[in-house]
């Protein structure tokens, strides 16, 4: 393999989750121009058809599963449709996450069982369903979106800021864990990144400013910012790479 192709993703079966819109939806289609194959998880099988539709309109190749990754069953059942359409699972990155901002004292038992089932209980049982079939072929890499929230405290954010910093720790337990099995297991830890659902916010003077002013680079992330992080722990450069948290934050940790 020479240089060039070790970062080459054309060909790899990539499952992206929380993909119908945002991030997710963004990062399908980037990586779609790149030549892999997307196979795509959300609630909404309209706006993944949809999406899928977009991508196919532009030659890329895409297909959409429509799973609750708050419920196990649901979990196990998307991943073993996926292996069989797919015939080997490449790639998970495990995009799908929410946010809720809520002051401590505000915040109820519902509130923080939300979160955590999607953003880490989700995420961890969808990479142990997609591990073992990974497993069964010769391994894989996943790819779990934490954030720079995982490492620096953010107003009114207590159960995201924790549900982020789990995320890392079972990242490295799981790239330890895995590691005979050659499946890698990496973090990503974006700061703010403009996206259509962000824009509103992001697009008011008073909160970017208020933003920007923590990120030494000056700006907020973009799509392609995640996307290229995503390409680079999903192709043969990043194999010797398991256990590690990217920040894509602007330098915002290092004040």
């Amino acid at each position: 393999m020479s240089f060039n192709t070790k970062f080459d993703i054309k060909g790899k079966n990539i499952i992206i989750t929380g993909s119908s819109k945002g991030i997710g939806a963004g990062v399908a289609e980037l990586l779609a121009g790149m030549g892999a194959n997307l196979f795509l998880v959300a609630r909404s099988i309209n706006l993944l058809n949809d999406l899928c539709r977009k991508i196919e309109a532009s030659g890329g190749k895409a297909k959409g599963y429509a799973a609750d990754l708050r419920d196990v069953s649901d979990i196990r059942q998307c991943v073993e449709k996926i292996s069989a359409d797919s015939g080997k699972i490449d790639v998970l990155f495990n995009n799908a996450g929410m946010g809720n901002p809520i002051p401590a004292f505000n915040v109820s038992e519902k509130d923080w069982d939300e979160m955590m089932d999607l953003n880490l209980k989700g995420m961890f049982f969808f990479s142990q369903a997609a591990a073992k079939k990974m497993a069964d072929t010769g391994g894989g890499k996943i790819i779990n979106m934490s954030s720079q929230a995982s490492i620096v405290a953010i107003d009114g954010e207590t159960i995201y800021c924790s549900s982020k910093a789990a995320i890392n720790q079972m990242t490295k337990n799981l790239a330890y864990e895995w590691a005979s099995k050659k499946i890698n297991v990496n973090a990503i830890g974006p700061t703010f990144v403009y996206t259509p659902g962000t824009a509103e916010r992001l697009d008011d003077p008073v909160f970017y400013s208020g933003v920007v002013k923590n990120i030494p680079l000056g700006r907020v992330a973009t799509i392609e910012d995640i996307t290229g992080a995503v390409a680079f722990f999903s192709s043969a450069a990043s194999d010797m790479i398991t256990g590690t948290f990217l920040l894509i934050d602007g330098g915002w940790t290092t004040i």
